[in-house]
């Protein structure tokens, strides 16, 4: 049971000393703080986990300190221990132990390193918070904590404006989530009259049916407040409409876009939805909500990955859809795939993105796929890591043989929505197998674009200024370029044929070792992970020991599921190689025919399917107008005017007055006490 104190505090202690030592400690004691402590807790956190997958642990609860006592309110500090908890402990440490290790290569020449390594630790300590917690009150800690370290990572570089730009844009886009989640707090706690998960969980099933006013209306008790909790997931795991935060957050460095916004943060709705999957099974009709949201991202950000050429935005917004797949598994009753799922995606994400990373470290943070190509023989290792994270988010896989990573965690979410049989699960089939065939066609364009074809180096203008003029400061990486909507992305750059080899002047170089470790590790997951735990995660009741809804019907529905169904995903998967394929390694021109015959399709999803543009007219322009009414009219207008500066002008124009009356001069003064004194004897004589 210590252990479990040391895993979730160490990182914070690590934390406070790399942040308040900073240059004292020097760049090398702070990363070898934050870095050593990390991996203790990850070494710590694997024997907690694969206790519970031997069947030799049972969950328990490790208090911490007396926290709150008000009135009716009662809770302690405690870490909840379970066989939930135990997978997000793995998740978050091995992550973030490996991030911290490859942060070691890629901010090498970044002055502040110190900080963002004391940033990282934070994060992770936040984050270890939200899944150890056994209340909704230190959920909603780590919750807000996470949060906090997201803004303050993305906008690490925080003098490019497009990095502060993006990490308030996170804050805010949250923050609407975030009230939705509070609101979803305070509405248990007055349903239940207690924040305590256990006791929460087990008193939702007697809930179901009943009724609360909200709104001035009666609604089912349960969905209220399942819909509550969600819209604060859907913020934490960009989930469709509360979405646009995640790509601009690309603008941090390369290792917070793998460490927050792949592998833990964003997970955070998904771990929230399958902690309380009590109450959410208690809510029927939240639960169709669930599904159709998870869906509707799963394809919606699907689509917009095949058009980004971001490197990073790619990955980016095929998180976003990978988490549409773990809420619609969630929504359709498979909590286990879910988990399943967030654990595979966990190393496979993590390793794509640490691998672009260390493709823009070798083309001089130039992020645009344009200006790649025939880079396999370059970096090679990384081509290979990356190869690896490509077949297993594609799900490429043997049926009854061997597959890699997301063969299984995303086959079992198909298959569940398939053998759940209601319309909506249904829906969810149809849309995530498309999305599916979308996965595969963005995730080989990707490498197609970066690892095949003609070197096109000399067209970037990261590398010719690196040629002329030496090594970029980070903090001056641009992202990549985006083009007018009209412009082709494709045609004129893969047209070329010139040699770049000897033209530009540059040679991409391999990645140092201590990038190239954690690619190393994080393939093997991304191979092995899958084939190792499908049977713990999808067919073991025993494994669960009911920290989830586990309903061994529908796992045994999936498994008798027609085999045309087993075999979609890879048909589809099959599908996506074969377009990209033939359309940048057969065909370079035919990317270009397609966007000039549908030309309005692609500029509507190329352009995020205008999401920014809507929410930017219906509510950022709205709430700068009201803002500069109150400023104008009611700040300046109005308290300023008649407060300190009325008050100021009064004072200063009472001065200017009382001064004429001073001149200076004797004759004048008495003069005046005359005038006084005569006046003073009228009024005596007249009274």
């Amino acid at each position: 049971m210590s252990s479990i104190i040391v895993i979730t505090f160490l990182p914070l202690l690590a934390a406070i000393v790399a942040g308040l030592g900073n240059h004292a400690l020097g760049r090398t004691g702070a990363k070898l703080i934050t870095t050593g402590a990390l991996f203790v807790s990850c070494a710590l956190s694997w024997p907690v986990f694969l206790a519970f997958i031997s069947g030799d642990a049972a969950a328990y609860v490790v208090p911490v300190l007396k926290w709150v006592q008000s009135g009716d309110m009662a809770f302690d500090w405690a870490l909840r221990v379970d066989t939930l908890t135990a997978i997000m402990l793995v998740v978050i440490t091995t992550v973030s132990a490996l991030v911290h290790l490859y942060s070691w290569g890629y901010m090498d020449e970044d002055p502040d390193q110190p900080r963002f390594f004391a940033y990282l630790s934070l994060f992770t300590f936040a984050m270890l918070m939200l899944v150890t917690a056994n209340n909704l009150v230190q959920m909603f800690f780590g919750w807000e904590g996470v949060g906090l370290a997201s803004y303050l990572l993305i906008g690490f570089w925080f003098r490019k404006p497009s990095a502060a730009a993006a990490a308030i844009k996170a804050f805010v886009v949250n923050r609407v989530g975030d009230l939705g989640f509070m609101l979803g707090i305070f509405g248990t706690f007055l349903v239940f009259g207690t924040v305590s998960i256990p006791e929460i969980l087990a008193a939702a099933p007697a809930m179901a049916g009943s009724t609360i006013g909200f709104l001035g209306m009666r609604l089912d008790t349960m969905t209220i407040l399942c819909l509550l909790l969600f819209i604060g997931a859907m913020g934490k795991s960009a989930q469709l409409g509360l979405h646009t935060w995640l790509p601009d957050a690309m603008e941090g460095p390369t290792p917070v876009s793998a460490l927050i916004h792949a592998a833990t943060m964003v997970t955070a709705g998904v771990f929230m939805v399958c902690r309380l999957s009590p109450m959410f099974e208690a809510a029927p009709s939240a639960l169709v909500f669930v599904t159709v949201i998870g869906a509707a991202t799963c394809i919606f950000a699907a689509t917009i990955g095949t058009t980004q050429t971001d490197i990073k935005r790619v990955i980016a917004y095929s998180t976003c859809s990978q988490l549409g797949y773990m809420f619609f598994a969630a929504g359709v009753g498979a909590y286990g795939a879910a988990m399943f799922h967030l654990f595979t995606h966990a190393f496979f994400k993590a390793l794509l993105f640490l691998g672009a990373g260390s493709v823009i470290h070798a083309m001089h943070h130039e992020q645009d796929m344009r200006y790649f190509g025939g880079l396999r023989k370059k970096i090679p290792l990384t081509f290979w890591a990356m190869l690896a994270g490509t077949l297993a988010i594609t799900g490429v896989g043997i049926l009854g043989v061997f597959g890699f990573a997301g063969f299984y965690s995303k086959d079992a979410i198909l298959e569940a929505a398939f053998a759940a049989g209601t319309d909506v699960s249904m829906l969810a089939f149809g849309l995530g197998a498309f999305a599916a065939l979308l996965t595969s066609f963005y995730s080989w364009r990707l490498m197609f674009l970066t690892f095949w074809g003609t070197p096109r180096w000399n067209q970037s203008e990261h590398v010719r200024h690196a040629v002329h003029h030496g090594a970029d400061d980070p903090d001056e990486a641009n992202p990549a370029r985006q083009e007018d909507a009209g412009h082709d992305p494709h045609g004129p750059v893969l047209a070329t044929d010139r040699a770049m080899d000897g033209t530009a002047g540059y040679h991409p170089h391999e990645s140092p070792w201590t990038m190239l470790v954690p690619l190393a590790i994080l393939s093997i997951g991304a191979i092995f992970a899958g084939f190792v735990f499908q049977p713990a995660f999808i067919d073991s009741a025993a494994f669960w020991q009911n920290s989830i809804i586990y309903d061994e019907h529908l796992v045994h529905a999936m498994h008798a599921v027609p085999l045309w169904v087993k075999l979609t995903p890879f048909i589809v998967m099959a599908i996506g190689l074969f377009i990209a394929w033939n359309n940048y390694i057969r065909d370079p021109d035919a990317p270009a025919r397609f966007v000039a015959r549908f030309h309005p399709i692609y500029v509507f999803v190329k352009n995020k399917w205008y999401f920014d543009e809507l929410y930017d007219r219906v509510f950022v322009k709205p709430a700068f107008r009201i803002g500069r009414v109150f400023w104008k009219g009611g700040d300046v207008g109005t308290i300023d005017r008649f407060g300190p500066d009325g008050a100021a002008s009064l004072v200063s124009a009472g001065t200017r007055y009382a001064a004429r009356v001073q001149s200076g001069y004797l004759y004048s003064y008495a003069l005046v006490m005359l005038l006084g004194l005569v006046a003073g004897i009228t009024w005596a004589i007249v009274r």
